[in-house]
């Protein structure tokens, strides 16, 4: 038996694992106590996903644990042992204002426990691979020295730079940058799986993922940009944009896409990879071009407020440059273009709230 240990299973990019992995003919084993509901509050609460998994999904053993739990989470290696081949760790405390509010839980949650699972990896599965759902905020505030014009409905950085084209890449330095106490967390962990794949000689990756989305996101304001400016436009609640004058780019990946990178890296794994993955330009967006593409979508005028406060340690422009991961595994592709995957967002969002009410 094969299994695959997945943590955060039924958030958005947890979710689509179980699937895939399931689908590819693994046991999963999936490890979700619905912590986002503490997060962000009822309205982002996984159980709907968590359901749907036990209900939908052949193969799919569910453990309602607390990834902090080290007792818990050694129950479930050891009982597992050798037959562990992969662990996707997708868990975590995901807002930079959430960060600041209880640091000392962010970092419990985003760190500690991620050391705790390398750890239990080593002693028990020594040769599973270990896959890191980590994120561009690693960077900090770096991205915000790029060389930016304001355009129309956009910041864009200058055409001259090496970055204009493909976006950012994995040579950017994490250092010497404001990352809000969420980007330390998650770059305190992102450093131990790759320390643990050069020092112990372990099949460790990072995926250093910038705006993640589709419809298994439970949106909430804090966290998940399309998915709540989504959940806004079809219930027709106001919106609120934080700073940059709704002009921040980021690069939007489809969760499918995204958990495909995973599967092409378990079938030929590395020591101490570490990828930038996102949709690349093709499916870049601001936050006023979101906006009006969910108005033509949902033909509804979502309405939206402004705040000039920014949040701390965002980021301004931000597009993810992929070609590294594409050099190593070539036949991976971004498969959803923006308005595909806002569609799919939207209709999903419609259907669970409204019965289902815009066209497919």
């Amino acid at each position: 038996m094969d299994v695959a240990i997945v943590t955060g299973s039924a958030g958005l990019i947890g979710a689509e694992t179980v699937r895939l992995f399931a689908g590819r003919g693994l046991t999963v084993v999936g490890i979700d106590n619905d912590m986002r509901r503490h997060f962000f509050g009822d309205e982002a609460s996984t159980v709907w996903s968590r359901d749907l998994l036990c209900l939908e999904v052949t193969g799919c053993i569910h453990r309602d644990e607390d990834i902090r739990n080290t007792p818990a989470m050694t129950n479930i290696f050891e009982e597992y042992g050798s037959d562990i081949k992969v662990v996707v760790h997708a868990a975590a405390q995901p807002s930079h204002d959430w960060a600041a509010k209880d640091p000392v839980t962010d970092f419990a949650v985003n760190a500690d426990a991620t050391l705790a699972l390398l750890e239990l990896t080593r002693r028990h599965c020594a040769s599973a691979i270990f896959i890191y759902a980590s994120t561009n905020k690693v960077y900090g505030d770096t991205p915000n020295l790029l060389p930016l014009v304001e355009l129309e409905t956009r910041w864009e950085v200058e055409t001259s730079h090496s970055f204009y084209e493909h976006g950012v890449d994995e040579s950017m330095s994490i250092d010497h940058s404001t990352h809000s106490l969420f980007g330390v967390s998650k770059a305190a962990a992102d450093l131990l799986v790759q320390e643990y794949g050069r020092y112990f000689g372990m099949k460790t990756a990072c995926f250093r993922g910038g705006c993640l989305t589709g419809p298994g996101h439970s949106g909430t304001q804090l966290h998940g940009f399309l998915a709540y400016l989504s959940k806004c436009a079809v219930s027709e609640h106001t919106y609120t944009v934080f700073g940059y004058k709704g002009k921040q780019v980021r690069d939007n990946i489809h969760s499918s896409d995204f958990v495909s990178a995973f599967w092409h890296f378990y079938q030929n794994p590395l020591s101490g990879a570490v990828y930038n993955i996102g949709g690349g330009r093709e499916t870049s967006c601001s936050v006023l071009e979101a906006i009006d593409l969910c108005r033509e979508i949902t033909g509804r005028q979502l309405k939206w407020s402004y705040s000039d406060t920014n949040r701390s340690g965002d980021h301004i422009w931000w597009i993810s440059d992929v070609r590294k991961f594409q050099r190593d595994y070539p036949t991976w592709r971004v498969s959803y273009d923006l308005k595909a995957t806002l569609s799919e967002i939207c209709i999903e969002l419609d259907r669970r709230l409204s019965g289902g009410t815009l066209p497919r």
